[in-house]
């Protein structure tokens, strides 16, 4: 049986001896505090959690819970450690990894000492890097051993909120274990065994990641569903009404479509329907930070495209897909016709493909739009895809029609592509011919 010492017992750390050890695993907790380690050891929370003081006395009188001060004891009488202390802010907002360093020094330094291989485990939330290049390290430093051969690490991030914490630490949506070596991550595995939630094993700045994008995207429901409601009250509309139809919507609203990193949004809806909610507001005498910031961020992807572009050097620009998504010949606010005349103005030579527009098959509105409002962009539409390989030192692919797909691997030695939709599976950025937008 495992037996695991939780440096750091604060919220995180005393809820994970509670948990660990209604598991079935022994457990010590560490803390430099005396009385937090007294009331562990009496079975006292040192915090106000519902059901944590009844998890602890039952750990306590079951013989499964104790608490040390005592570093070293706490390191050779275990075998595995984790983390949990906290990583408060800096007055200028950088976080403060004083408390991890510290802890991971005095981990190093008991493993000095200690004979056999140890497993530790970070859950204290910090950013993509910091276990590489802060814990790792000093690890190593301190206990003049080698991560990956004497001890092993890996970063487990927690997901617990606070006044339900003991039910998301056995409910949890999934366990993230970041490492990039096996033996930890099976280690580590084990301690999860008796929950049902996925568990996913990837790179360490991975896991890192996903802890400060579940806390930013909760940041953000609050403060749509807060801005939505403002606007709700002026009209006397009931806003909890609304957004509990929202969250109805599984296919669209709360569900991956739309989560997926790449260029800008466009079309007939989403920019006019944003700009008709800003000016409601502005109606209203209402100011909504986060809405308002929308349409200047999908600019910014724009512009992050162009800027792409300009440092290839390339001047001859092949643009596979300019409707604003494949399926369509719809180009009315599509992010793509801004970015081609962006490059046009700059003196780029850019020439255009879309199977879906194509002058000789559009009708009616479409084409009077085509012809009236971007008159310099038909001029420098193609018909052939192959035209447009054959004459472009770089691709930008627009969108995802399958023909797309197979453009890759037809490149010559002489040229690039920049995908704005992630086209390519897998790690095409090896090749060295291939850049993503955002990957």
């Amino acid at each position: 049986m495992t037996s695991i010492s939780v440096f750091g017992l604060g919220y995180v750390g005393s809820v994970s001896v509670a948990c660990l050890a209604d598991n079935g695993f022994d457990v010590i907790g560490v803390d430099v505090n005396r009385t937090k380690v007294e009331m562990i050891e009496e079975g006292i929370s040192p915090v106000i959690e519902e059901g944590l003081g009844e998890l602890l006395r039952k750990g306590v009188v079951d013989g499964r819970i104790r608490a040390t001060t005592d570093v070293t004891q706490a390191v050779h009488q275990s075998d595995l450690s984790f983390i949990c202390v906290g990583t408060p802010s800096n007055p200028n907002g950088s976080l403060n990894l004083e408390y991890v360093e510290r802890v991971s020094e005095h981990i190093g330094a008991a493993l000095a000492t200690k004979p056999g291989y140890h497993t530790i485990v970070v859950r204290s939330t910090m950013l993509p890097g910091s276990t590489e290049s802060v814990v790792i390290p000093t690890l190593e430093r301190a206990s003049r051993k080698t991560a990956g051969q004497d001890f092993g690490v890996c970063f487990n991030p927690e997901f617990l909120r606070e006044g339900s914490s003991i039910k998301d630490f056995y409910a949890p949506p999934f366990t993230v274990i970041g490492s990039d070596d096996q033996r930890v991550a099976a280690t580590a595995s084990q301690l999860y065994a008796a929950i049902t939630a996925p568990l996913i094993v990837v790179p360490f700045k991975v896991a890192e990641m996903v802890k400060y994008v579940s806390n930013a995207f909760h940041a953000l429901k609050v403060t749509f569903a807060n801005e939505i409601g403002n606007l709700c009250k002026q009209q006397q509309i009931d806003s909890h009404q609304v957004m509990d139809i929202i969250c109805m919507d599984t296919k669209l609203n709360l569900s991956p479509y739309y989560l997926k990193p790449g260029f800008a949004f466009g079309g007939s809806c989403l920019p006019k329907d944003l700009r008709a909610i800003l000016y409601a507001c502005h109606h209203f005498d209402i100011y909504p930070p986060l809405l308002g910031s929308i349409l200047l961020s999908n600019h910014h992807q724009i512009d992050v495209a162009y800027n792409m572009i300009k440092q290839t050097g390339r001047k001859r620009i092949g643009v596979l897909g300019f409707s604003f998504k494949a399926g369509t010949d719809d180009l009315r606010e599509s992010p793509m016709v801004e970015l081609i005349e962006l490059l046009i103005g700059k003196g780029y030579h850019v020439r255009v493909y879309d199977r879906n527009v194509s002058l000789a098959n559009l009708h009616g509105a479409n084409r009077a739009y085509i012809e009236h409002e971007i008159p310099h962009i038909a001029s420098i539409m193609s018909d052939s895809l192959e035209t447009i390989l054959e004459s472009s030192e770089l691709i930008v692919i627009g969108n995802k029609a399958p023909e797309f797909s197979t453009v890759l691997p037809r490149l010559r030695d002489d040229q690039m592509l920049i995908d704005l939709v992630r086209l390519a599976d897998g790690n095409p950025t090896s090749n060295g011919h291939y850049q993503g937008i955002c990957w």
